[in-house]
Parts: structure tokens; sequence; C-alpha cells
């Protein structure tokens, strides 16, 4: 009797670890995919901290060109002129990028 309780309970958390899996998998909420959603959300706050930057250095030199940041603020100034920018963040399929100075949110890709 008592192995059978042990069976039934073996054969009850596998059909769980089952159903919550393929729930997970259905439903996008899978564990691989949260390294990579991470990773864009870091990019794109990261490009969302960095804009401001770029425009308090406009309002000193009366244009974006020479503007650059910090290599520890993980964002690139790939382009910046009398006018706009670009700004890149992220690596990979996790790359996204910010134009300005009229771009309100990141966009995946890059510059």
């Amino acid at each position: 009797m008592r192995s059978l309780s042990l069976v039934s309970l073996l054969v009850t958390l596998v059909v769980v670890a089952f159903l919550w899996t393929r729930s997970a998998q259905e439903t996008g909420l899978a564990p691989s995919d949260a390294p990579s959603d991470a990773a864009k959300v870091a990019a794109a706050f990261s490009l969302q901290q960095a804009a401001p930057a770029l425009v308090a250095w406009r309002s000193t030199s009366g244009t974006f060109a020479g503007a650059s940041l910090p290599a520890s603020s993980g964002v690139t100034v790939v382009r910046a002129d009398a006018a706009s920018y670009c700004l890149q963040a992220g690596a990979g399929p996790n790359v996204q990028h910010l134009t300005g100075p009229e771009g309100n949110a990141p966009v995946d890709g890059p510059c």
C-alpha cells in the first residue's frame, strides 16, 4: 500500500511539471525567454537615461556633434550631427537604438 501511494505521488508530480511547462511555453512565460527580455529592458532603460545627457550637451554647445557618453553607461553615440543623434545599446539580438531629439522610445535593431 505504501509503495502505491509513492508511485501515485510521483506520477502526480510528473503530470503537474508537464502541465506547468506546457502552459509556460504557450503563454510566453518560458524561462528561456527571460534573459533576452531582461537584456532588452536594460538596453531600453540605458538609452532613455542617456538621451537627456545629449540634450544637455546641445544646450551648452548648440549641436549634438562631438557629444559622447561614458563607457560605463553601456550606450554608444553612433551618430551625432548639428540637429540629430542616434544612440545604440545592447548586443546581438538585443540591440536597440534611439534617435533624437524627437525619438521617445527605443526601437529594436542598430542605428
